[in-house]
């Protein structure tokens, strides 16, 4: 039973969490920020240029699926400008237009060409590659001491353990003018702190996340983790460190919680198949939300 475990599940589920906080992470200051909705736009705008990465290069990898990102990113930049002077409407619906074409633009490339060779296709963009990321070399738990063993773990895994304390190391460097411009905007700039430009950087921490994440989990666990947890978090406490624990605690459980969910519970309601992984922690995370809505102590506040 414990080699099996560690050989099919205890990969995925690792991925899930680090992907989960990586992205809960940025995202309660998105979310103090009012800037939830980036999160969202990311995880749309990505597709795209990852597509068109693919199509370039002809391999799914990491440097070239950051920079055809980065392209879309600059891309969806300026559309929204563009919008915006030339339509003369509100930032928001240029964002919602800009964020829906890209996405849909992706989806339909990748409906029109041939991905057939790797998996990557609009049911990989939307709910990722979780449960076939295996560990094939393992053996048991003694695999966890072994070089040879250690070699043959999905390179997911890697570098979404590099992401992540990429993005922890940004956030305690930079915490205290980040703390101080996402509360008061104002006094940060009138104390020399470069508020356009961290802000600038905190959306560029989330897009990383988002990437890395993306091609692992798909889409939907990149959107729910940018908001439930830390919405979640902030409902129940109104301290910023403490947020950051519980939204961290929220996203490591809605990926285990979610993750054991799809392979186990509907066979535990006498159903043979399983579900998407990625659907169940989505939807781990948004009970996760509600419940903190109902019996948060900081509810009312809001």
């Amino acid at each position: 039973m414990g080699s099996e475990f560690v050989q099919l599940s205890l990969t995925p589920i690792l991925i899930g969490v680090l992907a989960a906080v990586a992205c809960a992470l940025p995202g309660n200051f998105l979310l103090l920020r009012r800037q939830a909705l980036i999160g969202d736009a990311i995880s749309h705008v990505v597709l795209p240029g990852i597509v068109i990465a693919f199509l370039i290069t002809g391999m799914v990898a990491t440097w070239p699926m950051i920079l055809g990102a980065a392209g879309a990113a600059v891309v969806a930049v300026v559309m929204i400008e563009a919008i915006k002077r030339l339509g003369r409407i509100e930032p928001g619906a240029a964002m919602g237009v800009t964020f829906t074409t890209l996405f849909a633009a992706g989806v339909l490339i990748l409906e029109q060409t041939d991905t057939s060779s790797v998996h990557l296709d609009v049911q990989h963009a939307l709910y990722g590659n979780l449960e076939s990321l295996i560990w094939f070399d393992a053996v048991g738990w003694g695999s966890l001491f072994d070089l040879a063993a250690l070699a043959g773990l999905p390179t997911e895994l890697p570098r979404m353990a590099v992401v992540s304390v990429i993005v922890v190391v940004l956030l305690v460097l930079f915490w205290r003018p980040l703390k101080i411009s996402t509360f008061d905007e104002g006094y940060a700039a009138t104390i020399g702190i470069p508020v356009t430009v961290l802000g600038i950087g905190l959306v560029i921490v989330a897009a990383v996340a988002a990437v890395a994440a993306f091609d692992a989990v798909g889409s939907i666990i990149v959107i729910a983790m940018f908001i439930c947890p830390p919405a979640a978090a902030r409902l129940m406490t109104d301290r910023l460190e403490r947020q950051i624990w519980w939204s961290v605690l929220f996203a490591a459980t809605a990926a285990v919680a979610g993750y054991v969910l799809a392979g186990y519970g509907p066979q535990w309601l006498g159903r043979a198949d399983s579900v998407s992984a990625a659907g169940m922690i989505a939807t781990v995370s948004g009970l996760i939300l509600a419940v903190a809505c109902c019996v948060g102590p900081h509810r009312r506040a809001r």
